[in-house]
């Protein structure tokens, strides 16, 4: 500090102005974001059996896809082969990160199916898990890290990216029968609380060496709502099953209880690490400024945004999702940072009556009339302040990212502008520590398969080797890593007004 101090005043002395400090701090994270299910499948030369991991409820709906119609409506072709591959081109990817984006981060998960293909009960201890798991899956994973490591690039590692084993869930079964099915997934709760933080703790045991920063769950309330609630071909998450009002507050309870207990279990086996949580947020506005209007907003904004955090930060834990909360000392503190994801802002238009009515939090929205996804950068920065203020948190940006089937120039635009308010927001007090930008390649978009895309480069589905092709976004991200800054030259192209 003396240093630097005296060395301002002798700039000042000699008549030169003090070098400007970098916006963003040092060591700041920019990387990109992927999830292992969404990437991996598609390679180009390996065995189908080796580069899918067929032992997930995601394959598994996606191979008896017609018999859920909201999925078949958007997956027109075959996502396992048309995938980008990354289970075997990883190295190319990373490579691409390093050198065409000056990347120092990178997110991605750990599929559980693939490390536990087969049920874990009754088996404890890091030994006896050691053998129960895959070796293959292992070594993988283990290789995925060094590359990353060999590069310079940190690892931001998701343990629950969505999809459950299995021998777990069964989500056709429980989508075609869910008041008999067996395998119920996040409805079996002590299984799969118990079961979860067990594969947490042993994956921070084996990877620890290599991992400082973990995330428990990636968007948790985006399996509840379109799993249990309003599944649609717009999005849905097996079992995909609509109204199912006290389901839904069970797969909340068991989903929070999960991450407090994978949080406890990767502390305990990865001393000193970092554990946050990816969740997805969104600004809610009212439609318009009558009551009823700001009133479901209020409420929408605390569902999305506050309900889950509350318990896992502070402990506060509203099971009925009513606004009433009761404390827990078992899930106070269980987070280090929270990743943001953010897409946009959420509109939702008030009723004058329940709409549904055992969620009372719920009954003054109608929720077949919320609007999605609007294009408002300012957002990211209430978010992050947001996160400043109510929990006293650091956080990461860990995803956000704009469509670009219809316009492959549209992520440079929503990158530069995205990144230049979370500049602001650190300058307005926020600790934000990284920037993750979704997705490095195209990838498979859940019910939407390929056909959604919103990747720094495009996966050229004529190549058989799955060639990446950069997009617009590609350079100007470079340019930001380079500065560790949003140039004044990328300001005025993509400018982000107050």
């Amino acid at each position: 500090m003396r240093r630097a101090l005296a060395a301002a005043v002798l700039l000042a002395v000699l008549g030169c102005p003090a070098p400007k400090p970098p916006p963003f701090p040092a060591g700041f994270l920019w990387g990109a974001a992927v999830a292992g299910f969404q990437v991996d499948m598609g390679c180009p030369t390996l065995a189908a059996a080796e580069c899918e991991d067929r032992n997930s409820d995601w394959y598994e709906l996606i191979a008896r896809r017609s018999e859920v119609p909201d999925l078949a409506a958007n997956l027109t072709t075959d996502p396992v082969t048309s995938g980008p591959g990354h289970w075997e081109l990883y190295e190319q990817d990373f490579d691409l990160a390093k050198n065409e984006l000056g990347l120092n981060g990178f997110r991605f998960s750990l599929e559980w199916s693939r490390i536990f293909p087969t049920a874990t009960d009754g088996i404890e201890g890091y030994d006896a898990l050691k053998a129960k798991a895959d070796p293959k899956a292992l070594a993988k994973y283990h290789a995925m890290l060094a590359a990353l490591k060999a590069r310079g690039i940190k690892p931001l590692v998701t343990l629950h990216h969505y999809t459950l084993p299995t021998w777990i869930h069964d989500g056709i079964d429980c989508h075609n029968n869910f008041s008999t099915c067996t395998k119920r997934g996040w409805l079996d709760r002590t299984r799969i609380v118990d079961e979860i933080a067990k594969y947490a703790g042993f994956c921070a045991k084996e990877f620890g060496g290599e991992v400082d920063l973990w995330a428990t769950q990636n968007e948790p309330f985006a399996v509840v709502l379109p799993g249990y609630l309003l599944p649609s071909a717009e999005r849905l998450n097996p079992p995909a099953v609509g109204f199912q009002y006290d389901a839904a507050k069970a797969v909340m309870v068991a989903m929070i209880e999960a991450h407090a207990r994978m949080y406890d279990a990767v502390k305990a086996n990865d001393p000193g690490s970092t554990v946050g949580l990816v969740y997805s947020t969104s600004p809610v506005k009212g439609k318009t400024d009558s009551k009823v209007d700001q009133r479901a907003a209020a409420n929408v904004f605390y569902l999305y945004n506050t309900a889950f955090l509350d318990a896992v930060a502070k402990g506060d834990i509203d099971p009925e999702l009513d606004g009433t909360s009761v404390h827990r000392d078992d899930l106070a503190g269980r987070l280090d940072f929270v990743g943001i994801n953010y897409y946009g802002r959420t509109t939702v238009t008030g009723t004058g009556s329940a709409s549904l009515p055992t969620l009372s939090m719920l009954t003054t929205f109608d929720p077949t009339n919320i609007v999605l996804f609007e294009d408002y950068p300012k957002g990211l920065y209430e978010i992050a302040l947001h996160i400043k203020d109510r929990y006293g948190l650091p956080s990461f940006v860990t995803e956000t990212g704009a469509q670009v089937q219809t316009d492959s120039a549209a992520g440079a635009s929503w990158l530069v502008r995205h990144a230049t308010w979370i500049r602001r927001a650190i300058r307005d007090g926020a600790d934000v520590r990284g920037f993750f930008y979704w997705t490095l390649m195209d990838n498979f978009e859940w019910n939407h398969g390929m056909g959604m895309q919103f990747g720094l480069y495009a996966v050229d589905k004529n190549d058989p080797q799955k060639k990446r092709v950069a997009r617009a976004a590609v350079a100007k991200f470079l340019e930001i890593t380079k500065a560790n800054d949003v140039t004044a030259e990328l300001e005025k192209q993509f400018p982000a007004p107050e």
